[in-house]
C-alpha cells in the first residue's frame, strides 16, 4: 500500500478500514503533500468522532459518503510542494488525518502557518494553526501531551475564577483528567477521581487524586463545598447522580469530553442543581490571549507542561508502527481498553 487512510464509518466507530491513496497525484497551485510522521492516539480523539457532527470535526478531512478521518495531533513534513510558503523538508506540528500522508494548503502567517483550505475556513482557528517544527527529544510526549494538557490548563484556569474548596472529575484515567488533577492539587483543591472499579488502584497510585471513587460508589460521595464537577465520560446519568449526591454544594459543572462515546445517544435524564456548562477549549485560548497575548499564554502553558512531564515519571511511552498497528490500537482505544498510565505513539511508516 503506497498510501494510505484510516477510515472510521461515522454511524459506528468501531468500525474501520484502510483506504489506499496516491501520494503522487497532481497537487494544485498552492498545494502542499505532507507525509505524516508520528502521532498521538487517545480518547480524546474518540471524542472528535463522537461529537464530529455537532463540532464539525469530520470536515477538517474530507473522507467518502458516511466514512470519516478523525483527527490526531503530530507531526508531518513537506514532501511536495506548490505552495509558496511551504517548501519541501517544512516538518510541522499540528493536526492530521490517521493517515500516512494528506494535501493541506499552507500560508505563513506571523510565526506560524495556517491551512488555508475552503472547507476549513468557518472551522475553528485553532485547529488551522501549525508550528515548524525541527526534530527534538520531546516530539513524542509534545504530541501525546500537549493538546490534551492544553485543554487540562485552560480548564484549571478557568476553574481558578472562582472559589473552590473541592473538584469531582469524571473518567479520571483520561489523560486530561490526569493533568487538570495535578494543576488543581497545586492550587490546594482536594480532588475525588471518579472511574471504573478496574482503574481504581492504578489511579490511587499515580498519587494525583486525594481520593478515587468507583462509578458504583458514587451515592456514598461527600464534597466539601464550593465543588465543581467536570465531566470527562459523557454520561449523563453519571452527571446527574453526581448532581444529586453533591446537591448545594455543588456550584459549577463542566462537560468537557466524551470518553464513553457509547452513551452520547442515550436518553438525557433531568439533571437537579446548577446547570452543565459545556466547555470548549478555543473559545478559552481566544479569551487568554487576549486578556495576557499568545506569547504569555503559551510560556505559562509550556511552563506547566514541562512540570508534569518531569513529575509524572508514571506514564510511559508505547510506540506502533504501519496502518495494521494503528487499526489494532485504535480498536483498543475505542473499547476503552488502553491503560491510563501508557501513552500511545503511532508510526505510519
Amino acid at each position: 500500500m503506497r498510501g494510505w487512510d484510516l477510515l472510521v464509518d461515522r454511524g459506528d466507530l468501531t468500525k474501520t478500514a484502510l483506504a489506499e491513496t496516491d501520494p503522487d497525484a497532481a497537487l494544485a497551485p498552492g498545494e502542499a503533500l505532507l507525509e505524516v510522521e508520528s502521532f498521538a492516539l487517545t480518547a480524546n480523539n474518540v471524542t472528535y468522532g463522537a461529537v464530529g457532527e455537532q463540532i464539525g470535526y469530520w470536515r477538517f478531512f474530507p473522507a467518502p459518503e458516511g466514512q470519516g478521518r478523525i483527527p490526531v495531533w503530530g507531526f508531518a513534513r513537506v514532501v511536495r510542494s506548490k505552495a509558496p510558503d511551504a517548501p519541501e523538508g517544512l516538518r510541522l506540528f499540528g493536526y492530521w488525518p490517521m493517515s500516512s500522508h494528506t494535501v493541506a494548503r499552507l500560508e505563513r502567517r506571523g510565526d506560524g502557518y495556517v491551512e488555508t483550505s475552503a472547507h476549513r475556513a468557518e472551522l475553528p482557528p485553532t485547529y488551522n494553526a501549525y508550528q515548524a517544527a525541527p526534530p527534538a527529544s520531546d516530539d513524542d510526549w509534545r504530541a501525546l501531551l500537549r493538546p490534551l494538557f492544553m485543554t487540562s490548563f485552560l480548564l484549571d484556569d478557568q476553574l481558578s475564577d472562582t472559589p473552590l474548596k473541592t473538584l469531582v472529575l469524571s473518567s479520571a484515567s483520561s489523560k486530561t483528567a490526569l493533568g487538570l488533577a495535578w494543576l488543581a492539587r497545586r492550587r490546594g483543591v482536594r480532588v475525588v477521581g471518579l472511574t471504573s472499579p478496574d482503574h481504581v488502584a492504578l489511579l490511587e497510585g499515580t498519587g494525583l487524586y486525594d481520593d478515587v471513587v468507583a462509578y458504583a460508589d458514587i451515592p456514598a460521595l461527600k464534597a466539601e463545598g464550593p465543588a465543581a464537577y467536570v465531566d470527562f465520560a459523557g454520561r449523563a446519568a453519571v452527571t446527574r447522580d453526581v448532581h444529586a449526591v453533591l446537591g448545594d454544594a455543588l456550584t459549577f459543572s463542566l462537560g468537557v469530553g466524551l470518553t464513553h462515546w457509547d452513551a452520547r445517544a442515550a436518553p438525557r435524564p433531568d439533571i437537579p442543581g446548577v446547570t452543565p456548562v459545556f466547555f470548549f477549549a478555543p473559545d478559552r485560548i481566544r479569551q487568554r490571549a487576549k486578556d495576557w497575548g499568545m506569547a504569555s499564554l503559551d510560556a505559562r502553558f509550556q511552563a506547566g507542561l514541562g512540570d508534569f512531564i518531569r513529575e509524572n515519571a508514571w506514564l510511559k511511552l508505547r510506540h506502533h508502527t504501519g496502518p495494521d498497528a494503528l487499526r489494532a490500537l485504535y480498536a483498543e482505544v475505542v473499547a476503552g481498553r488502553v491503560r491510563p498510565d501508557e501513552g500511545h505513539i503511532v508510526r505510519p511508516a
